[in-house]
């Protein structure tokens, strides 16, 4: 019953890993269709964005199984609970992959104001958070998380810069205020992004220093 159980948390991982990848590449592809005014390459995100969907029902059906069938031990127990959670933010993320594609949309191929440099620096920050976030799960390193979320600061303070650079642009040259509006709200997402990277993050720590306490009861009885 137990290398079953161990079986099923393997495929539990390899999915969460999986579901990590397709989820920082939407980022990497929406963030390019983006900076190369791509409109088709947008559309065709926002379309994959079921597939984000469709891992995600898949990790939550293998969750459920090793709740019901193989009713874990609390330390087992704190480790799908938080695959559940985490997956969760992961899908959020994958939606704004898809809203910043909407974004790239609206603003077309005929748009004349440029990225600001600090937006594709967010995205490469968002992604290395997003990585280190899922390998701490599955690694069950609690030093990550905690770096994950420390991390967080740099993101948000990218956000802060590009949201002054983009109120500045609107000021000098109002034409284009509306576009630099849309690349707000495209600073914006990847600052949420970041933000579910620390939801992961936090998740991972609950389920590891749970199970730490677990390990030391059980030692001391």
């Amino acid at each position: 019953m137990r290398s079953k159980f161990t079986e099923q948390l393997q495929t539990l991982n390899n999915k969460i890993v999986e579901m990590g990848e397709k989820v920082t590449q939407s980022i990497t592809l929406a963030i390019k269709a983006l900076v190369g005014k791509d409109v088709e390459s947008a559309k065709q995100i926002m379309q994959a964005d079921t597939i984000i969907n469709h891992l995600q029902k898949q990790i939550e059906n293998i969750c459920f199984d090793l709740l019901i069938q193989q009713q874990p031990v609390a330390k087992d127990l704190r480790l799908v609970t938080a695959a559940l959670k985490m997956v969760t933010d992961m899908e959020r993320i994958g939606d704004h992959a898809a809203d910043i594609s909407e974004m790239t949309i609206l603003l077309g191929q005929n748009s004349r104001i440029d990225l600001f440099p600090h937006i594709s620096k967010m995205a490469t920050e968002t992604m290395l958070m997003l990585n280190a976030g899922i390998e701490a799960y599955v690694t069950r390193n609690i030093a990550m998380a905690h770096d994950v979320i420390a991390y967080d600061d740099v993101v948000d303070e990218l956000f802060n810069v590009t949201k002054a650079d983009i109120i500045r642009s609107i000021a000098n040259r109002q034409t284009e205020g509306e576009d630099a509006a849309d690349l707000l709200l495209v600073a914006k997402y990847l600052e949420r992004i970041g933000d579910h990277t620390t939801n992961i993050a936090e998740w991972v720590i609950y389920a590891l220093q749970t199970t730490e306490s677990v390990d030391a009861d059980t030692d001391q009885v």
